[in-house]
């Protein structure tokens, strides 16, 4: 009989261990949507590791986000867990308000929950539609605003940072390389993209810097099982120049990084972390 994990991807290029994250953050109070897994789990363990307190947001599974918390609190900050369904606006209000009671103040916002609904377009409904859209687009339009408000609100009370605040929308190379089968999705992101820039734009005098961050082939337990196989790892390493998957610590480190002062002067960008995927390595030999 053949053994079943015969046909598991060989030997992969893993992200090298680093030390740890200096401490970029400390005092500083960040509030991460949709944290209880994937990349926002490692977004929110990164700012905790980089002194920042932290809130988890999660929809269902409270043990899991409890875990994060748990996870947080072991680099010696104040983590705390917060049930909201980001496209509605009277929870992602309850949220904000909440947070600010037990934490006293918002520095960092990174709106990261997403989710996707894939089908052809002759077979997609309009609630897949939708839902897609509501998630991933007005879910970060309404965390941006209530997260701008505060901001203004606490003005230049805050000494942590040389910004007045700091939000990451967490995008996709979706935004830019088109998805057939996944028309919602690939929408959303574009139009994260927009949003972004457009409240850069208009946050900036007030000294909120608004960037987001643009993952591609990140491992998640959503999506680990369709790279399983060789022939798919195989695949998928034919569109990523750099020759691995990435994890999604690869991405809370990033975030953490964009975060803190030394990035005080990137506004307004999409930082692409992707292994060169929107590289279009098809091009490499001529197309």
């Amino acid at each position: 009989m053949t053994d079943p994990a015969a046909n598991r991807a060989g030997p992969q290029t893993k992200a090298p261990a680093l030390p740890r994250l200096p401490n970029l953050l400390a005092g500083q109070k960040a509030l991460v949507t949709g944290a209880n897994s994937g990349i926002g789990k490692a977004v929110a363990l990164a700012l905790a590791e980089a002194g920042a307190d932290v809130g988890i947001n999660y929809v269902v599974k409270p043990e899991e986000a409890e875990e994060v918390a748990t996870a947080a609190r072991a680099f010696g900050v104040n983590a705390r867990i917060y049930q909201a369904d980001v496209s509605q606006e009277a929870q992602v209000l309850t949220m904000f308000s909440s947070f600010v009671a037990d934490f006293g103040a918002l520095d960092i916002l990174v709106a990261n929950a997403g989710l996707q609904r894939d089908a052809s377009i002759a077979k997609m409904t309009l609630d897949e539609w939708n839902k897609v859209i509501s998630v991933n687009l007005t879910g970060q339009f309404l965390c941006a605003r209530a997260a701008i408000a505060q901001f203004r609100a606490q003005g230049d009370t805050r000494s942590v940072s040389r910004a007045r605040g700091k939000i990451i929308d967490m995008s996709s190379v979706h935004q830019m390389i088109p998805w057939a089968g996944h028309v919602n999705y690939a929408t959303s992101k574009g139009g994260i993209m927009m949003m972004m820039q457009s409240l850069a734009q208009e946050c900036a005098p007030d000294r909120i810097r608004i960037n987001s961050i643009a993952p591609g082939a990140i491992r998640t337990p959503i999506n680990h099982d369709a790279w399983a196989t060789q022939d798919a790892y195989d695949k998928l390493m034919a569109l990523i120049p750099y020759g691995r998957i990435g994890e999604p610590e690869d991405i809370g480190k990033v975030a953490a990084w964009l975060c803190s002062d030394y990035c005080d002067y990137i506004v307004g960008a999409t930082l692409f972390v992707d292994g060169g995927m929107t590289l279009f390595p098809g091009f490499a030999t001529n197309g």
